[in-house]
């Protein structure tokens, strides 16, 4: 197989959460287990830093790649989801791993897979743990893709643990209380390895601080620790919390033996989006209308964005807005402006959401909106009705992101 038919095989052979939703999660580590075993166990031949939370883990795990890098290290990154390339969720040193190694690893391993029927996460995460041993890298940033305790990463043991925040997404899987899904997310606390939580929660506190007695774990709260923020090229007010975290994280690895200087640090977290390729995250596509898209998709993520949005833009609102049908619509409808012009679209996925149920939500709140049956119809009318000095907004979900970029 080329590498198109290889990717094609990938995402089409068995269920996978991106597209399917929760017929395609499985609450249980046995495969990625038995995938380690007979790959040799390739997640013990490297150091790693674990990086989970509800938002921010992305721009966290791309972040602290950025300042290892910068310091010396040859830096693994594996991420979740990809916005154009298969190959964007797997990087080296800012580089996204080679079709060849992909075609040869399925090719090779093709024949498993099938017999023990592994979803596309295990495989993805079995083909990034192969890449960074066999490639040698000094550390790999290593991010959960869904939760943390159950999660197919969640067999590593890593220098350091990094929990973002907690926030209620994913509620089918994790839990419909901030507790519920703050245990599921502590379960990548491992025994006498460092934790760093980005944010304070009364409700979540005793949960972190309960997992890391019993794991004999150093527990540290960067937004109770770090009060200066240093400057970062990730744009947007809510990477403050962000940058405190990757902050901390760099203070525990420093003490842990790892050589990064403040200077390195500093250059690290300017320089994110050089070194590791980072799109998606409130990227400036455009200038006059100022056109933004950012792939925040949960009240946390988008109070943050909207709250930035209002900030920046004087004149009127224009947003693109899709989501996928497991989003809880009432939660978030109200963060939006009520003042925006919406136009909104059904990302290309099995899961995006239909239009006519998105505009009902719309329609019952009194928002301003026009339905389009395509993200880039959405788009091209939102910049043809948009004056010089507008903004333009382009979101709701990875899936819209993706379609744009």
């Amino acid at each position: 197989m080329n590498y198109l038919k290889t990717v094609n095989w990938l995402f089409n052979q068995l269920p996978i959460y991106q597209s399917q939703g929760k017929s395609a999660y499985k609450k249980d580590l046995s495969n990625t287990l038995l995938l380690a075993d007979y790959l040799k166990n390739p997640e013990n031949n490297f150091k790693s830093i674990h990086v989970g939370g509800t938002n921010g883990k992305g721009s966290c795990s791309h972040m602290l790649a950025s300042v290892l890098q910068e310091a010396g290290y040859k830096v693994g990154l594996y991420t979740s989801p990809h916005l154009k390339d298969y190959r964007e969720r797997i990087k080296i040193d800012g580089k996204d791993i080679s079709k060849q190694f992909i075609m040869e690893f399925v090719k090779k391993h093709k024949a498993f897979f099938e017999e023990n029927s592994l979803s596309f996460f295990e495989m993805t995460v079995g083909l990034a743990f192969e890449y960074f041993a066999k490639e040698k890298v000094d550390i790999a940033i290593i991010e959960v893709g869904l939760g943390g305790r159950l999660d197919s990463t969640n067999i590593i043991i890593p220098e350091l643990s990094v929990i973002t925040n907690i926030g209620l997404d994913h509620v089918q899987f994790l839990g419909n209380t901030l507790p519920k899904i703050a245990f599921e997310k502590a379960g990548i606390i491992k025994q006498n390895i460092p934790v760093v939580i980005g944010e304070t929660h009364d409700e979540t506190e005793a949960i972190f601080h309960k997992k890391a007695k019993e794991q004999k774990s150093k527990i540290y709260f960067a937004d109770q620790i770090v009060n200066k923020v240093l400057d970062s090229d990730l744009k947007g007010s809510y990477q403050d919390n962000n940058i405190k975290t990757v902050m901390k994280s760099i203070e525990v690895l420093k003490a842990s033996g790892f050589n990064i200087s403040n200077k390195v640090l500093k250059s690290g977290l300017l320089n994110v989006v050089k070194n590791t390729n980072l799109i998606g995250r409130w990227q400036l596509l455009g200038e006059n209308p100022k056109i933004v898209c950012d792939t925040a998709h949960n009240k946390e993520g988008l109070t943050y964005t909207m709250r930035q949005l209002k900030d920046e833009c004087l004149a009127d609102i224009h947003i693109v807005f899709g989501v996928v049908s497991d989003k809880d619509l009432e939660k978030i409808i109200d963060i939006l402006p009520k003042s925006a012009n919406y136009y909104l679209c059904k990302p290309n996925v099995l899961r995006g959401l239909d239009t006519e149920k998105l505009a009902r939500v719309f329609e019952d709140n009194k928002y301003k909106y026009k339905v389009y049956n395509s993200v880039e119809k959405a788009y091209l009318a939102a910049k043809s009705n948009a004056n010089q000095k507008d903004c333009i907004y382009i979101g709701g979900s990875t899936f819209v992101v993706a379609e744009i970029l």
